[in-house]
């Protein structure tokens, strides 16, 4: 039969040879992602387990609010949504740390939807969710228009997909970032966070974002996982800070990358979240008390490290990191970036980034 048909046997052949393939190089591949039974349990963590919170307190400083959306799905769909956690939890622990109480909001008041996604959760989130004052506060969420802005050095509005439906036209929203701001005092958001400021009009009738740098989540980030948000969304955060007369600063895609415009301070997405909460200790005059990088961090200064100078120099950053360093990094995230990089179609980048995981777990076995 094959005989007659030779073009059919090379086809079959040639579709097994792929599909063997694929096989051994996804076998390949999930092998240079640290298993769970090799990884350190960190569900239970307590704040009492983590220095930076735990020693060294520093005396009372103020109140930060934190706001976070009630929103729960997204616009006329069924996918569900809500404040990123880890997006409130570190920031939310930067400013304890630092000296400030830290006050919830939420524009509906009490228990707002959460996302929780179990592959971008750390120890000082898990903590968080261990911590019975910070989930009271999250329980019971103050509500937007009980909330007097005079009681606060700064705001922080977490990101979210949900903050894109309630942040833009709460006039009580408005009225707390006009407060703070025209009174010198902090503004920050990061990711969607940001969607609080593009309807924000000060006393002098000009827009808040006129000619200020800003971040946010950008149209690349948004469009490349959910392809019909333009449908989904009242607008992409990007295009509407740009609209609204801010100046856009677009970093690296899923990279940390923060914007600061005198009190003003923004950044782009979940991995900016750490640097921007400290950005904000700092714009109140005070220097971030020292905190251990993360892993996750490390990764991200590789990455960066890549796309910016090459995968040499991002080789030599992991050799530092395990060999002189002794510093922790999650080739995880080096990992993911390889396959946005494949979804995007840019098989080279796939490769170099999969090299350099490759190369970061056989750093870490040489150091271990």
């Amino acid at each position: 039969m094959f005989k007659k048909y030779k073009i059919f046997k090379w086809i079959l052949i040639s579709f097994g040879s792929i599909i063997i393939s694929l096989f051994i190089f996804g076998w390949w591949f999930m092998g240079l992602i640290p298993s769970s039974e090799n990884m350190k349990d960190i569900t239970s963590t307590q704040m009492s387990d983590l220095p930076y919170l735990s020693k060294n307190k520093i005396d009372k400083r103020g109140k930060i609010l934190a706001i976070v959306t009630s929103t729960n799905v997204m616009g006329n769909t069924e996918k569900s949504t809500g404040y990123e956690l880890t997006e409130l939890s570190r920031a939310y622990y930067v400013f304890q740390a630092n000296g400030f109480d830290v006050d919830i909001a939420s524009p509906l008041g009490g228990e707002p939807p959460v996302v929780i996604d179990a592959e971008d959760m750390g120890e000082f989130d898990y903590a968080f969710l261990n911590d019975s004052v910070a989930q009271l506060k999250v329980k019971y969420t103050i509500p937007v228009d009980k909330i007097d802005p005079d009681l606060y050095e700064a705001v922080f509005f977490a990101g979210g997909k949900g903050a894109m439906f309630d942040f833009p036209d709460n006039e009580s929203i408005q009225a707390i970032v006009r407060n703070l701001y025209e009174n010198n005092k902090v503004v920050g958001a990061v990711c969607h966070g940001p969607a609080a400021l593009v309807n924000v009009t000060l006393n002098t009738g000009k827009h808040l974002l006129e000619n200020k740098k800003v971040s946010g989540f950008t149209n690349a980030e948004e469009l490349l996982l959910i392809s019909d948000a333009k449908t989904i969304f009242p607008f992409l955060l990007q295009d509407k800070l740009v609209d609204q007369g801010g100046v856009f600063n677009e970093g690296t895609m899923y990279l940390e990358n923060i914007s600061k415009d005198k009190n003003l301070i923004t950044g782009q997405n979940p991995w900016s979240t750490w640097v921007l909460a400290e950005s904000m200790i700092t714009e109140l005059g005070y220097k971030p008390k020292f905190r251990k990088v993360t892993g996750e961090e490390n990764a991200v200064k590789v990455l960066k490290t890549y796309h910016e100078q090459g995968s040499e120099k991002a080789r030599g950053l992991i050799d530092q990191m395990y060999t002189k360093d002794k510093q922790p990094m999650s080739r995880v995230l080096i990992a993911k970036h390889g396959i946005i990089a494949a979804m995007q179609g840019k098989i080279g980048r796939f490769i170099s980034l999969t090299s350099l995981t490759s190369y970061a777990k056989k750093k870490s076995k040489e150091n271990s």
